[in-house]
């Protein structure tokens, strides 16, 4: 049997905060993913409020600790909407330092996991998700330019505004039927 193990990093919507099954779409997809002559270890390594830079800071220690030499290892990211969000009129992340923290981040884990990025969802804020789009955009372009798989979601989640747990359930959907995706 394959011993594979998947951390999924990111912020409150990867962490599956206001679902309350408690899967989220990482639990969801994992469950959906582990069918067959396969064993998946799930980690969801999601903190709300998280930034791209809180994440640079912390996910290679959190990631290389759940991650052995014996299994098969991969990282699916996801984040970018708390750095689009304004605090005294200001993004909490410019578009130009995500930027570099994605790059920093896809560019450290390529190398030593097969990798993923799934884009940030839009809010229930059109102001918001004017930014939201922009850092997205910005997303894919680096992750085309490192070549990693990246999954666009802005106009695939509007549900999630609605109806988080149905959002959560979309999502996972989407994540599985999409080629990148490692398990079918």
């Amino acid at each position: 049997m394959r011993d594979i193990r998947i951390c999924y990093v990111g912020d409150s919507f990867v962490q599956g905060v206001g679902d309350e099954a408690k899967l989220g779409w990482t639990g969801r997809l994992s469950q959906k993913s582990d069918e067959g002559e396969m064993q998946i270890t799930h980690y969801n390594l999601g903190i709300r409020g998280d930034t791209s830079s809180d994440i640079l800071k912390r996910w290679e220690q959190e990631v290389a600790l759940r991650l052995g030499n014996g299994s098969e290892n991969y990282v699916v990211f996801s984040f970018g909407v708390n750095d689009t969000v304004k605090v005294n009129g200001f993004v909490r992340v410019s578009l130009i330092e995500s930027m570099t923290n994605i790059r920093d981040i896809l560019g450290e884990a390529k190398p030593h996991y097969n990798v993923l990025m799934v884009g940030p969802p839009l809010i229930d804020d059109e102001e918001q998700n004017m930014r939201i789009r922009a850092y997205d955009q910005a997303y894919a372009n680096i992750c085309k330019n490192l070549g990693v798989p990246y999954l666009s979601i802005v106009d695939s989640t509007v549900e999630m505004v609605d109806n988080i747990e149905k959002g959560y359930e979309l999502l996972a959907q989407y994540v599985y039927d999409w080629d990148a995706w490692w398990f079918k």
